[in-house]
């Protein structure tokens, strides 16, 4: 396969991941995002996809956090470190974010300023309308080959139907 030839899997397929950090069912489904990670590796390029729900009040800042650790080169374990004190967070608010940063050796000043002056804002609200646009209602929702997989209800069998797709797009 040639890097110059126009095909949906002449790179790794892309998985996805719309996401709440103040979500307990995202939360949950980090296991199955670990096990598509640990399978597939580079060839799923898993995407987090920011779709703050108007009835966690924290989740927006905590979208904006999650641009700044990315940008920091830690997104993932901060997304997971956020996800894993979904509680901490609905109590306390925005000081568990930064002192989430901290503990993970990151920028905690900068987290500061970045949720002060919302550099990440226009990035949260970009996924937020484009997942509003293709269907997205809750979180987590997967997305796969143009094909949504709503999780908010349950994950089962999910994981198991974004493989199917995952190798047959690998297969191609």
């Amino acid at each position: 396969m040639s890097d110059t030839t126009p095909s949906s899997t002449a790179g790794p397929v892309v998985l996805d991941v719309w996401c709440e950090l103040q979500c307990p069912d995202c939360h949950s489904a980090l296991d199955d995002v670990r096990a598509l990670r640990a399978r597939y590796g580079d060839r799923l390029d898993i995407r987090l996809r920011h779709f703050p729900l108007e009835k966690h009040k924290h989740a927006f800042a905590a979208a904006q956090a999650a641009e700044e650790a990315f940008e920091q080169g830690q997104g993932w374990p901060y997304v997971e470190a956020v996800l894993a004190r979904t509680e901490r967070l609905a109590e306390r608010g925005e000081p568990v974010l930064v002192d989430t940063a901290a503990e993970l050796g990151l920028d905690a000043e900068e987290f500061e300023t970045a949720l002060i002056d919302g550099r990440h804002i226009l990035i949260v609200d970009a996924d937020q309308a484009e997942g509003k646009a293709i269907g997205v209602t809750g979180t987590p929702t997967y997305v796969i080959d143009d094909q949504r997989l709503d999780g908010g209800k349950s994950q089962e069998g999910l994981r198991e139907r974004i493989e199917e797709i995952a190798d047959r797009l690998l297969a191609q």
